[in-house]
């Protein structure tokens, strides 16, 4: 079924044949669109974004492709660039493309260390153990579900929200099918939802937030315009939820020492990155990286005192059942940082590095600049560029189109940046491939949440994504004539 669809580089390609170069200047330093290399470098990287999406297929990592893609792309470029003189510009392109992926990746790093430390102090676990065993209804469990994902992911990623949610619905679904497809399209759509209208919430959002397209305040403009993306579909899909009582296997998850406090550090941390870009004038970054100095901070105290309250809490109790807890809580064995550092997604933080660095390099050659002149030279059409890229998001994914559209720095107000941020954010529901969320779900829920389950109810998500787009339309009209420049 993926072999459908097409990649990005199909779509570059189509606008270098359609639109000739002499029609459209290149905003890049060289012009190579109607050249060997420009030709060559479109097809390297429509095969690598083609492996890509056939990840599930032939189960060949992601990053892979990129990563080889990316340094042929920009070996190209060294050699014309050495050949006709332009070394320190190719060399200043390439450092630019680089410092913006550096900044990306330590932010993110930092973001999935915390979630990984929160994991490993069994927070989520003791959330879901708690859902399961709560007596809910299959209907109460289906909103609990979507309400949590679409509040969690602006803090958390949605990748692990969606884990967290789908392994709460697998577990009190059983064998009701039928359940847990609706409950995973519910939170993948609310996983996706939610990350739009947060800064913090997916890496499109945080890119448009870093590039300074959009204050960080204002990005919750877009709380409205997603949650009507979020309930729309899930009123109509909850009526095809039974009541039934939702059966718990009364199992009973207790929180590692510190996971409340790893938590208050994480909220810190974020503030630090809000506070130091807003009044600071400095990357989010340092505000992340100096949080995660705390946390090392916090993992030294707690291997210093964690041993000691083991084996006092041991020493002051005969309780079988109040030993067995303790027990699951750890022997004392160390908090090791590094441990959740190794543990954060290394495949998607390298297959950012050769997005950035390949969508960068057509930027350079110069097809950035034809793509931009196509979508957005009619101020007219803006609305529906912004409109189609979120419908591009649903085959390709959001992170190269948003990159691509960050790069052409197209003229537009603050209304449409928020427009184009909301649509490649929440665009990615309407197919289950679109998103890493709905990606990741269908390895979970296998054979459950499939492909064609989530394609029966695209029409439904697709009205979401429509009223979401005219919630923001009509609520936020005075940001469409605010401009960032």
């Amino acid at each position: 079924m993926l072999q459908k669809y097409k990649p990005l580089g199909v779509l570059l390609t189509l606008i270098a044949v359609f639109f000739s170069p002499t029609l459209f200047a290149s905003g890049g330093t060289m012009d190579l669109t109607s050249h060997g290399i420009g030709y060559a470098a479109l097809l390297i990287f429509g095969i690598a974004y083609a492996l890509v999406m056939l990840e599930d297929v032939i189960h060949l990592r992601k990053s892979k492709p990129v990563l080889v893609a990316a340094g042929i792309i920009w070996a190209m470029i060294g050699y014309y660039a050495m050949q006709h003189g332009m070394n320190h510009e190719a060399e200043a392109a390439f450092r630019h493309n680089l410092l913006e992926y550096a900044e990306l990746f330590f932010f993110l790093l930092v973001a999935m260390t915390y979630i990984n430390a929160m994991e490993e102090r069994q927070l989520f676990d003791a959330l879901r153990a708690w859902m399961v065993n709560k007596g809910f209804t299959l209907r109460n469990i289906f909103w609990l579900t979507g309400i949590l994902a679409f509040f969690i992911s602006p803090i958390a990623d949605n990748l692990t929200t969606a884990l967290l949610m789908c392994a709460i619905v697998m577990k009190v679904g059983g064998k009701n099918t039928k359940f847990i497809a609706l409950a995973c399209i519910n939170i993948v759509v609310a996983a996706n939802a939610g990350g739009a209208f947060s800064p913090f919430g997916d890496i499109t959002t945080l890119m448009v937030w870093q590039k300074g397209m959009v204050p960080f305040a204002d990005f919750f403009q877009l709380f409205l315009p997603s949650a009507v993306n979020f309930l729309v579909p899930a009123i109509i899909m909850s009526f095809y939820i039974s009541k039934e009582v939702a059966q718990g296997d009364g199992e009973v998850v207790h929180m590692k020492p510190g996971a409340k406090r790893i938590v208050g550090l994480f909220l810190m941390t974020i503030f630090f990155a809000v506070m130091g870009h807003s009044f600071l004038g400095m990357p989010p970054v340092l505000g992340m990286m100096t949080g995660l100095g705390l946390l090392q901070f916090f993992a030294f105290f707690l291997r210093k005192t964690h041993k000691s309250h083991y084996d006092r809490a041991i020493e002051n109790t005969d309780d079988v059942k109040e030993h067995e807890r303790l027990r699951t809580l750890g022997d004392g064995a160390p908090f090791d940082i590094f441990g959740k550092v190794a543990k954060a997604e290394w495949d998607t933080l390298l297959f950012f590095y050769g997005v950035v660095l390949c969508v960068g390099g057509l930027g350079f050659i110069g097809y950035l600049s034809l793509m931009s002149t196509a979508m957005y030279a009619d101020p007219a059409f803006t609305t529906w560029a912004n409109i189609l890229v979120g419908l591009l998001s649903a085959i390709v994914d959001n992170i190269p189109v948003m990159f691509a559209v960050l790069s052409m720095e197209p003229s537009m107000s603050e209304g449409q940046w928020l427009l184009v941020t909301l649509t490649a954010g929440v665009g990615g529901s309407l197919l289950s491939v679109g998103s890493a969320a709905g990606v990741a779900l269908m390895g979970q829920a296998r054979g459950i949440y499939t492909f064609g389950a989530h394609l029966k109810w695209m029409p439904v998500i697709a009205l979401g994504y429509a009223a979401s787009i005219l919630t923001h339309l009509w609520l936020n009209a005075d940001l469409f004539t605010k401009f960032v420049h």
